[in-house]
């Protein structure tokens, strides 16, 4: 198939650092290519591709500081996008809703895959203008806030088999893994692994909206636990050791986390997963294999202590299982087939 994929622009594809929704568009970008399909990336012109790179911009958003507003380059890319829609079989945005009002309007398949929180009312007043529109949601749990839009499918993430592996470390730490903001929970991360008599090792962007919160709240903490190391941003070369010589990734979140891409990133290491049960996090953790589902620091200081009787090589195997990418780019075909069907583009054209 033809098949057009639209990256944000904030990141490179792959992001060089953070980056989720960027990083799930070069996954799943390279193994369509790796399955033979005729793909095009529509991202940043620093982004590195082994499909047709067409580059909106010459670098990532978060690079170029003159940028003022960024909504007018997204306007423009939809624009230009639209331009080429006859070039392709479906198109694939992974944008919000910006191309919503324009490819509602056209007759080439397209679909949006929602990567975001759906719980604020703008989003259910947006997204129910073009409710006929086909999404793609990455959790069951993420259609919870919007229910009666046109879901075609539940695609969750997924990664390169080889990217992240586990390696021959002893384990000696908890980690987090991500970014500091108050609903990943990092103050509850800290207290938890403290109580567990247990070191803790934060890897962790700090965006610039949450550097306040961070200097205020999280650096506080840090200075005042000798147990933690603050390790900050790191990338996937740097992954596979931080997350094998970790007993667990710590993810006590509160919020409707998606998806929760670190969670793959800690089982594809062997590296088992102690999450609080918010959004996706029953959907991704297999209980008792790959990780605790807790629900208060106390269950999970006990989950912390008795994380070393989980077998991590079942850790691996499940991520073999659920997570890879050839299996997220397989669920995504079926999709495009579906939707590139005459049945079903006629039903969404006409609505």
């Amino acid at each position: 198939m033809r098949i057009a994929q639209i990256s944000p622009l904030f990141e490179a594809v792959p992001p060089k650092l953070y980056g989720g929704t960027e990083r799930v568009v070069y996954s799943l970008t390279e193994e369509l290519v790796a399955m033979g399909h005729d793909v095009t990336l529509f991202a940043s012109g620093d982004s590195i591709t082994s499909a047709k790179l067409a580059p909106m911009r010459e670098q990532a958003l978060r690079l170029d500081p003159t940028v003022k507003d960024w909504v007018a380059l997204y306007n423009r890319m939809v624009e230009l996008i639209y331009r080429r829609k006859d070039e392709f079989d479906v198109l694939h945005f992974h944008i919000d809703y910006f191309p919503l009002s324009l490819f509602s309007r056209q007759n080439v398949p397209f679909l949006t895959t929602l990567h975001g929180r759906l719980d604020l009312a703008e989003f259910g007043e947006v997204y129910r203008t073009f409710r006929d529109a086909p999404f793609v949601s990455i959790s069951d749990n993420q259609r919870l806030p919007i229910p009666d839009l046109n879901w075609v499918r539940t695609v969750q993430h997924g990664m390169p088999a080889g990217l992240l592996t586990p390696q021959p470390m002893k384990q000696e730490y908890a980690a987090v893994l991500g970014r500091i903001s108050p609903e990943k929970g990092i103050d509850k991360a800290i207290r938890i692994s403290g109580r567990a008599g247990m070191k803790l090792k934060i890897a962790a962007k700090v965006d610039v909206a949450d550097k306040d919160y961070y200097q205020n709240e999280i650096k506080p903490l840090i200075d005042a636990n000798p147990h933690v190391e603050f390790i900050g941003e790191i990338n996937d070369a740097q992954k596979p050791a931080f997350l094998s010589g970790a007993r667990a990734l710590l993810f006590p979140i509160d919020w409707p986390e998606p998806f929760g891409l670190v969670m793959i990133e800690s089982m594809a290491c062997g590296t088992p997963v102690i999450a609080y049960p918010c959004g996706s996090v029953p959907e991704v953790i297999d209980e008792g294999v790959s990780g605790f589902i807790v629900s208060d620091e106390d269950a999970a200081v006990a989950a912390l202590n008795r994380v070393h009787t989980l077998d991590r090589a079942k850790v691996r195997a499940t991520f073999d299982r659920r997570w890879t990418a050839r299996r997220m780019a397989e669920d995504y075909v079926s999709v495009y087939q579906e939707l590139a069907t005459p049945v079903r583009r006629l039903r969404v054209v006409a609505g």
